[in-house]
């Protein structure tokens, strides 16, 4: 196994001709694609992997100023699909990831046949003429909550992000996997997607873009991703589907799997 494979814990499964890589976000590693892998290993090469900072990940090995932008991120990508000897994938990620493919697919276009993203939001603060969700003091008490007192923090931030009660599966779940992040790698990660804003990267993004949506999202409004089909510079196409929160994926595989399968095989022109 690679350097870069080892650091970032790189699975692959499955054996198909097309090859499928799956991203998380913020808070969580690969295990959030749980319920949505052993629908793929039999028809896709399947790619695995945790972002660094992850829980999973060697705290060492983050540096805070390579990821204080989604670039360093999209990087890592670009290293894992060279290490791997990847050609052309089908890209999925879930918020933070989501912004990562789409920035490595405008270095490398060659290597991406289509994003799938979900819940991506390629800036959470508000402005004059954009709705992203939050205002920056609402961000900054974020900030000084995970500062004070991490543990506390994550026991208030899941449930509302996930939208279910702390006893959910997929509360707990996520729960862990935020906890599991050291606070300090936590906080920077958190700092760098709150204020980023990657409008101005949307209009080079020029492979297609599926951009999958929950109804009701505490992170991500709908105009998001409306914002995001009016801007990227490819074809793009929105469905948003009859789910709450954040990690879909996690909290109703049963409606969301199916949505994702669907736009994992088939293209845009197609829908």
């Amino acid at each position: 196994m690679g350097v870069v494979e080892d650091a970032h814990n790189v699975k692959v499964l499955g054996s198909g001709e097309k090859t499928v890589v799956l991203g998380h976000g913020f808070g969580t590693d690969q295990s959030l694609w749980k319920h949505l892998v052993p629908h793929l290993v039999d028809e896709y090469r399947v790619v695995l992997y945790d972002n660094m900072g992850a829980g999973t990940t060697n705290p060492d090995y983050f540096d805070f100023e390579r990821y204080a932008s989604l670039e360093g991120y999209a990087y890592d990508l670009l290293a894992i699909l060279e290490e791997l000897q990847i050609q052309s994938c089908i890209f999925v990620g879930h918020s933070l990831s989501s912004m990562t493919g789409a920035i490595a697919s405008i270095f490398r276009p060659d290597l991406f046949e289509k994003l799938i993203m979900i819940a991506a939001s390629p800036r959470f603060i508000n402005t004059d003429d954009y709705f992203g969700g939050f205002e920056k003091e609402d961000v900054d008490q974020l900030c000084n909550a995970i500062e004070a007192n991490y543990k506390s923090w994550c026991s208030g931030f899941a449930p509302l992000v996930v939208g279910g009660d702390m006893d959910s599966v997929a509360v707990q779940e996520f729960s862990r996997t935020l906890f599991n992040m050291r606070p300090d790698i936590a906080l920077s990660v958190f700092r760098t997607i709150f204020t980023f804003d990657l409008r101005h990267f949307l209009c080079r993004v020029t492979v297609p873009s599926h951009i999958v949506q929950s109804t009701k999202d505490l992170a991500v409004p709908l105009a998001v991703s409306e914002y995001l089909h009016q801007n990227l510079g490819g074809q793009s196409l929105v469905e948003v589907i009859s789910t709450e929160g954040h990690l879909p994926q996690l909290s109703s595989p049963d409606i969301t799997i199916p949505v994702i399968l669907r736009h994992i095989r088939h293209d845009i022109g197609n829908e």
